[in-house]
């Protein structure tokens, strides 16, 4: 059997879906082998984002959108069950993370041509149609409405963990032993490399990409670390991420990355979003709080923060 272990390779392909980058890695016998498991991903990962987009005219996702305030829109089980644990995640996080983020007013501009903050006024009002309590489920027709006209739903920090987790079930399914379904910084693995060792993640220093922090292996899950440290602005010496609290109109401050580590990406995807928004304090002592949820938290100062159960191992 080892002989047959060993004439394994990971065979790997980049490409764009979703509006992101895309890392598929597999293990398998042969190239051929290999190109057809890496189909089935992006055939998979291609399947979800019809679903999903918000772009795309005739997905289910732009129908709920097009009724908002008018009527219920009946959905495959799919995305109904999609939304459902959304909304349980917002209810987790106090709404911290909320998929009717996408109804808010884009105010904030981060390519550099804002000069001056938006009035206290205009940020109130820019998200005065989010509300994840306004959006109706209906277990018995399977429908979802938009309570207020105008309202919208995104899956921006959701959608690409789901189907990272949907493109790595499908694939174990098929009988593939070992890979990772990488979306841009939302990272599902599985298996180990072909030589038995642990497939391992790097965190980076958010100022220096370059520079990576530390490095940990990882089991049979997922890590999705969020921050875009090239986009904020800086107003009274606070810097202002893109990440905005749905909540209150106001960008999140106080940190440059976060990274969660759990069973799966789209779990770890929100709560990800959602501890950006909550801050340091807040963000630490409600990952503490959920069984099997850790993360590493880069602050302002560029300082590494980790929840209780996780020992780095620094990178000198």
């Amino acid at each position: 059997m080892n002989t047959l272990c060993y004439a394994q390779h990971v065979y790997q392909r980049t490409l764009k879906l979703m509006g992101s980058r895309f890392d598929i890695s597999v293990v398998a016998n042969s190239q051929q082998e290999g190109d057809t498991y890496i189909d089935l991903a992006v055939h998979e990962i291609s399947r979800i984002e019809k679903l999903i987009s918000s772009w795309d005219a005739n997905s289910q996702t732009s129908e709920i959108i097009k009724n908002a305030g008018i009527q219920p829109v009946q959905v495959d089980d799919e995305l109904f069950q999609l939304i459902k644990r959304a909304l349980k995640i917002s209810d987790l996080t106090n709404g911290a993370f909320d998929i009717s983020y996408a109804s808010m007013d884009k105010i904030w501009k981060f390519d550099g041509s804002m000069t001056e903050m938006p009035s206290a006024e205009a940020i109130k009002q820019s998200v005065a149609k989010v509300g994840y309590k306004n959006i109706i489920l209906n277990e018995a027709d399977h429908s979802v409405f938009l309570k207020n006209k105008g309202m919208k739903i995104g899956f921006g920090a959701i959608g690409k963990g789901y189907a990272a987790d949907k493109a790595k079930a499908l694939l174990m399914n098929k009988g593939v032993t070992a890979g990772i379904i990488n979306a841009s910084g939302d990272l599902n693995a599985w298996g180990t490399q072909p030589d038995g060792k642990d497939w391992m993640v790097a965190i980076v220093n958010p100022l220096n990409k370059g520079k990576v922090f530390s490095w940990l292996p990882v089991h049979n899950s997922a890590v999705v670390t969020s921050g875009n440290y090239e986009k904020y602005v800086s107003f009274n010496n606070t810097l202002y991420t893109h990440i905005i609290d749905p909540r209150t109109g106001y960008p999140s401050t106080g940190i440059l990355s976060v990274s969660i580590f759990t069973a799966n990406a789209e779990l770890a995807d929100a709560l990800a979003t959602s501890v950006f928004v909550m801050g340091v304090d807040v963000g630490l002592d409600f990952v503490n709080q959920l069984k099997g949820v850790e993360c590493i938290i880069v602050d302002k100062d560029n300082k590494l923060i980790t929840s209780k159960n996780i020992n780095l191992k620094q990178t000198q």
